[in-house]
């Protein structure tokens, strides 16, 4: 029997055991989740600098760092081929500092879309996977100078390979976030650090999440920079003598990165295939869903209770016949998100982290900070004056209104407390999303110095809008209730840089893998007058950009032959 054959049907049994294992909806994820410790954590420690081993505040400032731009080329092949040259030039003229970073940037005339980009590289799985494409196109500082004429926006950032990443078991501290950036130079603004951060680092860690850690961050190696009008090609190295990562090693880990990188850009489809779905299951499922959102209304009415609100969240596991590719998955849900945060982020061997969330956490510039308020949810509507009727609705809403008033005066106070001349304005406003409309508020200040920004993730982090209000409390019922990991879903999920950072909340949001097929998370905030039916529907709404490409099929001849082999297979003798 051929090898492809053999790979197919012991994909196809895989699938099957998974779902004779999750016929039973009353499993907890864990449960269902412990076959999956098969999967492979991966080992990319070796292949490149981890920054955050030892303690930051021992390690002096890194030696060298600085961005040099080369001449401007016709597209991504010239590109690299200047890269290439230029890393050379490196190899041949090494700098004397015992640490540092360098990044090389070859502006590009052609307009190449970043997702098309990664898309086109090979497969390789030990190179992480970034991608993070912002709401609205922001001015980069200091990335102009390179022959094009205005100043360049960044429409969205692909990378492929670790120059060094950050990641531990242990919750992300101070010291981690000062290792990250001991490496973000102020100069060399596009110098980033893109990661995300688990939603509660004290809960354990499943096996589908394990290579995130408890948080994960990566400067890429290759990058591709989507501007408007042009593009930028990128490579970046890191050294560190201090961290057994000295300079030959990554020079010659880029090399290899370079060598195996693909300049030839493949053209995407914007509607991804769908899949025969073999098995499907709700944790929890409606039945039980009903039951824990009735018991959580029971504490919030509660005489002694001081919880307000708690956002219960649900995971749904969808085991397809076929691999999904999650680069092909989020450049579809691009045509869903104007307004919307797209990210990917993949460690090497492990599922990818994808979402199109609408929801900001913080935007650093400088000492300048702006955040965001969003809850309340209502569907759009069919025509133009019923989307004008289910807005006053939501405008009008008690309830909706509570649950938004929580989210804005807690992230207005967790402000007031690291910023001066916070404001809000609008107070309150109906935000419009392709498939969803939101109660919304915007919110400014002005840090007191570039070293509270730690202080500001930390206190920003969990929002009363994915975790609920007084946090504290609303954590421990959710640890207390669900039963499945959330992992970096409705964490912070950006980047830190120089200048600038940006982080949004990672929801609408998916876990996407060969061996985990498709996970996807939603989550519904309740508050003294919400409906355990009413709030299972609008989880159907929040995920319904990604069930569209799970539609069931009938499976192909092919696949019905193979699916009869694996269960004669399975037959008792």
């Amino acid at each position: 029997m051929a090898a492809s054959a053999m790979g197919a049907q012991s994909k196809i049994l895989r699938r099957l055991l998974d779902k004779r294992e999750t016929n039973n909806a009353s499993l907890p994820i864990n449960t269902v989740s412990f076959h999956l410790s098969s999967i492979r954590v991966s080992s990319c420690c070796i292949m490149s600098m981890n920054g955050c081993e030892g303690e930051a505040r021992f390690r002096p400032a890194i030696g060298a760092s600085e961005t040099r731009t080369l001449p401007v080329s016709a597209d991504p092949g010239s590109a690299m081929d200047r890269l290439r040259s230029a890393v050379s030039d490196l190899k041949e003229n090494p700098p004397a500092s015992s640490s540092g970073i360098i990044r090389l940037q070859a502006p590009i005339t052609e307009r190449v879309k970043a997702i098309e980009w990664l898309h086109s590289q090979p497969p390789r799985c030990r190179f992480p996977r970034v991608f993070f494409s912002p709401p609205s196109a922001c001015t980069a500082s200091g990335i102009n100078g390179f022959g094009i004429e205005h100043d360049p926006i960044v429409v969205s950032v692909a990378g492929i390979g670790s120059a060094v990443f950050f990641r531990h078991l242990r919750p992300f501290s101070y010291h981690d976030w000062l290792s990250i950036k001991r490496f973000l130079p102020a100069d060399s603004p596009l110098i980033r650090a893109y990661g995300a951060i688990r939603f509660d680092a004290r809960s354990d860690v499943s096996a589908e999440w394990g290579a995130f850690g408890s948080f994960y961050f990566v400067i890429p190696q290759i990058e591709l920079v989507e501007l408007t009008g042009s593009c930028m090609l990128a490579a970046t190295v890191a050294w560190d003598d201090s961290s057994d990562w000295p300079w030959e090693n990554a020079l010659q880990l880029l090399q290899s990165t370079i060598r195996e990188s693909s300049s030839f850009i493949k053209q995407m489809k914007r509607h991804a295939p769908t899949a025969f779905i073999l098995n499907s299951n709700h944790f929890p499922s409606k039945k039980n869903w009903d039951s824990t959102v009735n018991s959580a209304l029971q504490v919030i009415k509660g005489q002694d209770s001081p919880l307000t609100k708690v956002v219960l969240a649900r995971s749904s596991r969808y085991v397809t016949a076929s691999d999904i590719d999650p680069i092909v998955w989020l450049a579809s849900l691009q045509a869903e998100g104007e307004n919307a945060y797209q990210f990917c982020l993949q460690p090497p061997g492990s599922p990818a982290f994808i979402g199109n969330t609408p929801e900001k956490l913080f935007h650093r510039s400088l000492l300048s900070i702006s955040s965001e308020a969003l809850a309340g949810t209502r569907v759009r509507g069919g025509s133009t004056a019923q989307d004008l009727q289910i807005e006053l609705d939501l405008l009008s809403s008690p309830k909706d209104h509570l649950e938004f008033t929580i989210v804005r005066e807690s992230i207005r106070r967790k402000l007031e407390a690291t910023c001066s001349d916070v404001v809000v304005e609008p107070r309150k406003a109906v935000r419009k999303l392709p498939r969803v409309q939101h109660l919304h508020a915007l919110l400014a200040g002005r840090l007191k110095r570039e070293e509270d920004e730690y202080d500001l993730l930390a206190s920003l982090h969990p929002t009363p809008a994915v975790c609920g209000f007084p946090t504290e409390e609303a954590r421990l019922l959710i640890a207390e209730t669900e039963v499945f990991d959330r992992g970096m879903y409705a964490g912070p999920v950006g980047w830190f840089g120089g200048r600038e950072s940006e982080f949004a909340v990672g929801i609408r949001s998916a876990l996407v893998g060969k061996e985990v097929g498709a996970l996807l998370y939603a989550g519904t905030g309740i508050v003294e007058g919400s409906n355990a039916s009413s709030e299972w529907n609008e989880l159907q709404i929040k995920t319904s950009q990604f069930t569209k490409l799970l539609k069931l099929e009938m499976p192909s001849q092919k696949e019905l032959m193979t699916l009869q082999h694996i269960q004669k297979l399975r037959a008792p003798a």
